[in-house]
């Protein structure tokens, strides 16, 4: 297991760097940085001062090198749509509202899709299993930003029960997390549904029935357990996605977090803070990749990491 957590490490190490290279990369190939900084009338003296002032003209290698450096120590440039706050220090500010909707609209999505994906396949081909399949369907190819301008319309200008947008009270947070967890639903529960029919269907578990065990202890005991593997794997990947790809959903709820910045950044132009938001959300999925990987040994004791 050492060894295992050594070489995981040392490749998730690599993943961030390359992403370094791409996002460093990014911000030259798509122009020249220094048209964001000097109005379009600006003198050949002024643009060449701009150039000098932010290290635009030293060599390439030379800028990547000052750019990690700056990274390792926290340092992400300063923000232009937002003068005089540093991007890192942006991002930190707005993530942990981000981290409270991701974890609201978690927990409603295993509330839901952990009893559906395995009563539907327990009950497979009945009127339930049916349902199940049908809402797993439409959770999945339903555009969550779509979802949540209907979900408003309904609730909160025709119902009038909870609030358009905005960040407040428990009421202000129900309609987006409710838009952000809906494809986890139907994602977790399509995965718990087809790894259950696959346990239900062992040797093992026909012999527990037939030692006179309890069939609800044969279902939550003997295959729930050894069925959440892959929903497992695939629920590292769902909240990484919801930490980092909440754009759409804070963007029509107006909601202040890292989603709702990124939306702004681009529409800026704001490089400093879009590479910075990069790193984070590269930095989010490689961790959340790696722990996943760890808890898989756990989970199941049948596999060992040479």
């Amino acid at each position: 297991m050492q060894r295992y957590l050594i070489i995981r490490t040392a490749q998730a190490l690599l993943a961030l760097w390359v992403v370094t290279i791409i996002v460093f990369g990014l911000s030259r190939v798509s122009g020249d940085p220094t048209d964001i900084f000097v109005p379009i009338d600006a003198s050949p003296a002024d643009v060449e001062r701009v150039r000098v002032r932010w290290g635009l003209d030293k060599p390439l290698w030379r800028q990547y090198g000052v750019f990690i450096g700056n990274a390792l120590k926290g340092d992400l440039g300063d923000s232009l749509k937002f003068p005089g706050n540093g991007a890192a220090g942006l991002v930190m500010q707005r993530f942990p509202p981000t981290l409270q909707l991701a974890g609201i609209s978690t927990a409603i999505s295993l509330l839901i899709a952990l009893p559906i994906g395995v009563l539907s396949a327990v009950k497979k081909g009945t009127v339930f299993d049916w349902l199940g399949k049908t809402l797993a369907l439409g959770g999945q190819s339903i555009p969550s930003f779509w979802l949540g301008i209907i979900l408003m319309w309904f609730f909160a200008v025709q119902m009038g029960w909870l609030p358009t947008s905005g960040k407040g009270g428990p009421k202000h947070i129900l309609l987006p997390a409710i838009t952000m967890g809906w494809f986890q639903t139907a994602a977790i529960m399509r995965l718990l549904r087809s790894s259950m029919l696959e346990i239900l269907d062992t040797e093992y578990v026909k012999l527990a029935r037939i030692k006179g065990i309890s069939e609800r202890w044969v279902i939550w005991k003997h295959c729930f357990r050894n069925a959440a593997m892959t929903p497992l794997t695939y629920f590292g990947i769902l909240l990484a996605n919801t930490l980092t790809g909440s754009v759409t959903t804070e963007a029509v709820f107006n909601w202040p977090g890292t989603g709702l910045l990124a939306f702004q950044a681009v529409l800026s132009r704001d490089v400093q803070l879009i590479q910075a938001l990069v790193l984070v959300f590269a930095c989010i999925f490689i961790v959340l990749t790696l722990v996943v990987d760890v808890l898989y040994a756990y989970v199941d004791p049948r596999i060992r990491y040479n």
